[in-house]
């Protein structure tokens, strides 16, 4: 029977690995702890976790790109259990949680220990959270969660106290761009130092952005990309430029459509680089702006439609200057 079953999941393993070879971002992703970058204090914990073949309820919160779904995945591959994978951005009302998780956990299955990660937790309603936490508590001598989530404070505090919760950083600039040039290298593609440090200064610190548009950058087996194109391309540094227009009207509704025509709808990244940028394009007030950025920031948390609390705060800083 072991040997069937041994034999299934090397077949099942082996067409996972055929089907995500396309993709560099699933190809390349550490399955190894020595192999994950970043976060060396949190690994210290992790490698004793592994090898005692058990985890606590664990909360990974960052922003997105940097590792937090790779090391829960990394972690079930690590030992020996059962798995359920669940993508909270789309499966995020209390039946979702409910059903698929209570059915996961009450039944037997092929390792003592049983490990949920829910991926996007701070996408789950909140009665899927009041769920949550009660099948946290129902199922805790068998089932471990790891959630991740880029917001931790939409999180219930009753889940959060459930949790050993830790803060995921990007691993340095330099640390992606060694694993940029291993995977190219490892491809076979053709690259200068110029190219590598266009698309990690533009991309970083989603790391999962510099993998996939170095994968799209690739032509005839060569990294074709230059400083330029990448910053003309980075909605990011766009939003700059545009607010260093005198014409506020005309700045506000280019950066309106800018939002609009990408899709955006995660600012995280984008007040963090308006913060880091200020000199750029309010040298004279950058303090009064910082304050401006705060304020959205912690609105942000709070509120549906997180493009009207972007663009309010766009607002508010070109009526600073």
């Amino acid at each position: 029977m072991s040997s069937f079953l041994e034999d299934t999941e090397e077949v099942v393993e082996n067409i996972n690995k055929k089907a995500e070879n396309s993709l560099w971002v699933e190809k390349y992703r550490p399955v190894k702890l020595e192999n994950y970058i970043g976060n060396d204090d949190l690994k210290s914990k992790v490698k004793k976790w592994i090898e005692t073949n058990d985890v606590p309820h664990l909360l990974f919160y960052g922003g997105p790109g940097t590792g937090k779904t790779t090391l829960a995945k990394l972690i079930t591959k690590s030992i020996k259990c059962d798995v359920l994978y669940v993508n909270a951005s789309s499966e995020n009302k209390i039946d979702d949680v409910r059903i698929k998780v209570t059915n996961f956990a009450s039944t037997l299955g092929f390792s003592e220990l049983k490990v949920v990660i829910l991926d996007e937790a701070d996408y789950l309603t909140v009665n899927a959270q009041a769920a949550l936490r009660n099948l946290m508590e129902t199922f805790s001598r068998s089932t471990r969660f790891i959630l991740t989530c880029n917001f931790h404070e939409r999180m219930l505090d009753a889940i959060v106290s459930r949790c050993q919760s830790f803060p995921i950083y990007p691993p340095t600039k330099k640390d992606v761009a060694a694993t940029l040039i291993r995977i190219l290298t490892t491809e076979g593609v053709k690259f200068d130092k110029e190219g590598i440090v266009a698309l990690v200064t533009a991309h970083y610190p989603d790391v999962r952005a510099v993998i996939n548009t170095a994968q799209g950058s690739v032509v005839n087996g060569a990294l074709v990309v230059s400083k330029e194109d990448i910053l003309s391309g980075d909605i990011k540094t766009k939003v700059v430029e545009h607010l260093k227009n005198s014409n506020k009207r005309e700045a506000f509704t280019q950066i309106r459509q800018l939002i609009a025509d990408n899709s955006i709808r995660n600012f995280a990244d984008f007040y963090s680089f308006l913060y880091e940028k200020v000199d750029d394009y309010a040298p004279a007030i950058p303090g009064q702006v910082i304050l401006a950025l705060a304020e959205s920031q912690a609105q942000d948390v709070q509120v549906a439609d997180k493009e009207i609390c972007f663009m309010a705060a766009i607002y508010k800083i070109l009526n600073l200057k």
